[in-house]
């Protein structure tokens, strides 16, 4: 059984999700979501998001909120703050593991299913543009380099390892396999959406960076944070925080541990759960 939430009162900091939290198929904000938020920063409350989605790609929402916060991106691999430019945190994924998890999703009978994505620099570098890159691409505003064999690029340490499929039970299998291959010391693996593997360094999650504008840049305890996400990424800032809401199309294991389920992302649950814990 999780904590009893936080009192509503103590609230000092909002972290946002952004797919699936804040931003649905339209893939923007909507005019409410921006309204609610305005009206909870008017309060005095500061309000963050933690994606993860690339720095480049997560700025024009982390501009759109006129958050004062550093920006959490790639599950809280990279913190930056858009404001200064300053960089507070750069965790990357060891060449040795790299080249581990390439292989792996080179295999025969997967390098043909997987698209495999390496983010060097906030670069997203690919072997080709598949159908499921190109959607990626089309849906984070960025555009993916091919260059044909990613081991030339590990000479650099990867900020993140994705490997997507429409196959949502192979995604699955890869996961448990992975889990079972490397321990949560080595690597931290989620995934952020069904069709989405990701793998990161192993101190990466989005509940580590949530303390860290917390505690180390806003000197907050985690009764004073409430956090809204939707999937499994999102699970280490849900646990963390004093009150903690999660989408009402979250998988059940996710709405399971926040305190409270919001409706959907479509229809605006987001700005619905703000409105009852901040605003009321």
């Amino acid at each position: 059984m999780h904590k009893a939430p936080a009192e509503v009162s103590d609230i000092k900091l909002l972290v946002l999700d952004i797919d699936g939290t804040i931003a649905g198929h339209s893939n923007t904000l909507s005019h409410i979501v921006k309204e609610v938020i305005a009206a909870v920063q008017a309060k005095g409350i500061k309000v963050a998001i933690a994606t993860g989605r690339m720095y480049c790609s997560a700025l024009r929402f982390h501009q759109e909120i006129r958050s004062t916060l550093p920006l959490v991106a790639y599950q809280g691999a990279w913190i930056q703050d858009p404001n200064t430019q300053e960089i507070h945190r750069h965790l990357s994924v060891s060449r040795e593991i790299a080249l581990q998890l390439l292989e792996y999703f080179e295999q025969p009978d997967l390098r043909s299913l997987l698209s495999v994505h390496f983010y060097i620099n906030d670069q997203l570098y690919v072997r080709e543009i598949t159908p499921e890159t190109a959607s990626y691409q089309q849906r984070c505003g960025v555009n993916a380099i091919p260059v044909g064999d990613l081991r030339q690029l590990l000479d650099h340490e990867p900020t993140k390892i994705l490997a997507l499929c429409d196959d949502t039970n192979l995604i699955q299998r890869l996961l448990t396999n992975l889990r079972r291959r490397y321990k949560p010391t080595e690597l931290y693996m989620t995934t952020s959406v069904a069709t989405f593997l990701e793998a990161a360094n192993t101190h990466v999650n989005k509940g580590n960076a949530v303390r860290y504008l917390a505690e180390e840049m806003l000197g907050l305890e985690s009764h004073h944070v409430m956090t809204i996400g939707d999937n499994f990424n999102d699970v280490e800032m849900l646990s963390y925080a004093g009150i903690s809401v999660a989408m009402g199309d979250a998988p059940a294991q996710v709405q399971a541990i926040a305190h409270w389920v919001a409706p959907s992302v479509e229809l605006d649950g987001a700005a619905i759960a703000m409105e009852k814990f901040l605003l009321n």
